[in-house]
């Protein structure tokens, strides 16, 4: 193969992708068959099915049982914005961002204690195997489910306080800065790194995704004088928001 060229089942790839860009294989239409496919661009079947399966992948079509491949609706990116700790708000980041773009957010949360996983342990700089509250998270935006989130915080710092759960007690519900404060632990810095990969099986379901959808992965950590006190991974489809920052220079 020289350079340059491509396989014969990304060229036909290509096409398809291309007509499913500029409207000639609109939403909800029936992708050409294997069969036309073939007779179409005059390649064999395996090239055929293999284009097919790149689509896929893309997420551009999917398959319907008994019916045949369908080009899919594509959603319109919508942004969820990541502005940090606001002081004075007295809410998480999602309450600050769902009230300033003037969005009624809902969020469903339940908080079990295990034992810390070598990558956590990591994280929070603990021993493998050290208690920590983790509290997984479902965020709705108009019913649509938007975004999972998944927290630990080491039982070292929060057990057997008020703040212990994260969504209980007189502080339930307010961010990390604010129920730390309340323990005198402050929080004085914020990293967030953020990532892609395939959406886990079970990610994809509560949020509603293709098997083999692409999601972004924010992983946060809150620090207080260089100590992790929580740690999070944020998961968001990547077909259906964009990332915002808005960070204030100093």
């Amino acid at each position: 193969m020289t350079f340059g060229e491509q396989p014969a089942y990304l060229r036909v790839a290509g096409d398809l992708r291309e007509k499913i860009a500029n409207g000639s294989l609109p939403p909800h239409t029936r992708l050409p068959s294997q069969a036309r496919i073939r007779e179409e661009y005059g390649v064999s079947d395996t090239v055929a099915l293999e284009a097919r399966k790149v689509l896929m992948a893309e997420g551009l079509v999917e398959g319907r049982s008994g019916s045949g491949t369908y080009v899919r609706e594509r959603p319109v990116p919508r942004s969820i914005a990541r502005s940090g700790y606001l002081p004075g708000a007295g809410a998480s980041p999602f309450r600050q961002e769902q009230t300033a773009d003037g969005v009624r957010g809902t969020w469903e949360s339940r908080s079990e204690q295990e034992g810390a996983s070598p990558e956590i342990a990591e994280r929070l700089d603990i021993e493998p195997g050290d208690r920590v509250m983790r509290t997984r998270y479902v965020f709705r935006e108009a019913g649509e489910p938007m975004m999972l989130s998944t927290s630990w915080e080491p039982l070292a710092i929060t057990g057997r306080t008020p703040v212990m759960l994260p969504e209980e007690g007189p502080l339930g519900g307010c961010g990390v800065v604010e129920r730390m404060a309340a323990i005198d632990v402050v929080v004085d810095n914020v990293a967030e790194q953020v990532g892609a990969r395939p959406g886990l099986a079970e990610e994809l379901l509560a949020l509603g995704g293709v098997p083999g959808h692409v999601v972004m992965v924010i992983g946060r950590t809150y620090y207080a004088s260089g100590r992790p006190v929580e740690t999070a991974d944020v998961v968001v489809p990547a077909d259906r928001y964009r990332i915002a920052y808005h960070l204030p220079v100093r």
